[in-house]
């Protein structure tokens, strides 16, 4: 998982039982949390794989050529793929040696603790911003501009560098000890920053995911019924689908990281008196739903079915010959004002087909 609580364990520490990080090890069982981080990794890593790959399952299906909106899912599932193969590596060492905490003066544990959890936070950090890309690459697309895939690379991976880089820097540089901190202000400049630069890109996902979302299936509606300048029951199954996706793909992601800020609040509103046990349950929620991202990723970013939807494109030009029947024929609608040229509309919305 990627939670900078986590990450201060990788510090040096002097074992002393008035260091908060090791009364909270006094109460973890080091050995149920990394099975439940192996299963879930492992599962995480399949439905990555799934997503990259789904030809595996369907080798029948023809390929074709990958819209916009699905190469933002690979690149989605790839960065998953990564950030829970190194919460399985992270997981399996610390179960076969027992140490999750380093033991004092070992400089070997602390490097490799700090290298695998940057490697961690780096490419959740990089899942984020490609959740959010797509959100935007959805607007873009039933607004019918063009998608910015080297804007959208340039942020999704150059950005994650800058967060990761100074959140972890400060945190372990110069000597990695960010335990038994003589100030609460020295708490704040040392171990604060790196917090800000994990939760921050969260809470903005989380807000303006579904802000764009919400402007988005309004307009999808004009998008799909402009054409035929008519909205039916097929028109609305349409646009209420499309309102379900949207609507699930941000629950899932308020699923896997929701815990992670509850943590983050928990433990700074509460620093003098943390609820150890409350913490620890946190933990286990956050190790089970942080790799399984990739997973529900899977489920709901999967592509449509769209057999159902090719009927309809093939009776689109009947419905284009009833639209201009009923114009030439229909007192009422013919006396209506000429309608615009209308663009049509685009025949998927990043993977959603329209009719």
């Amino acid at each position: 998982m990627a939670d900078p609580t986590i990450q201060t364990f990788c510090c040096h520490h002097t074992g002393s039982k008035e260091d908060m990080a090791v009364r909270i090890m006094d109460e973890f069982n080091t050995d149920s949390y990394n099975i439940v981080c192996l299963v879930s990794s492992s599962i995480g890593i399949l439905g990555a794989i799934y997503q990259i790959f789904p030809d595996i399952l369907s080798i029948t299906r023809p390929r074709k050529n990958l819209s916009q909106g699905r190469r933002i899912i690979i690149w989605l599932a790839i960065a998953d793929l990564l950030a829970s193969s190194g919460v399985l590596v992270r997981s399996s060492l610390w179960l076969k040696y027992k140490n999750i905490m380093p033991m004092p003066g070992d400089d070997v544990s602390v490097l490799f603790c700090s290298i695998i959890s940057a490697w961690i936070q780096y490419f959740y950090t990089a899942t984020w911003f490609w959740t959010l890309f797509y959100a935007i690459d959805t607007w873009n697309t039933i607004k019918r501009r063009d998608s910015h895939t080297i804007l959208y690379h340039s942020f999704a991976w150059g950005l994650p560098v800058a967060t990761t880089s100074i959140g972890l820097s400060i945190l372990y540089i110069p000597n990695a000890m960010c335990h038994n901190l003589p100030s609460v202000t020295s708490a704040l400049y040392k171990i604060l920053p790196n917090y800000f630069a994990s939760y921050v890109p969260i809470a903005i996902v989380m807000i303006a995911n579904p802000i764009i979302y919400m402007f988005s299936s309004k307009n999808v509606e004009t998008a799909i019924s402009l054409p035929l300048a008519q909205f039916t029951s097929k028109e609305r199954r349409v646009v209420d689908a499309l309102r379900l996706k949207f609507f699930f793909i941000n629950i899932v992601f308020y699923i896997c990281w929701l815990p992670n800020l509850l943590n983050g609040i928990l433990l700074w509103t509460m620093w003098f008196s943390v609820p150890i046990n409350a913490v620890v349950v946190i933990w286990y929620i956050m190790a089970l739903l942080n790799p399984m991202q990739a997973l529900l990723n899977a489920l709901v970013y999967r592509r449509w079915n769209l057999s159902k939807w090719r009927y309809s494109q093939r009776n689109s030009k009947m419905f284009r010959r009833d639209v201009m029947y009923y114009d030439e024929q229909s007192p009422l609608l013919g006396s209506e004002p000429p309608r615009h040229h209308m663009s049509s509309a685009p025949p998927s919305i990043n993977n959603y087909a329209t009719l």
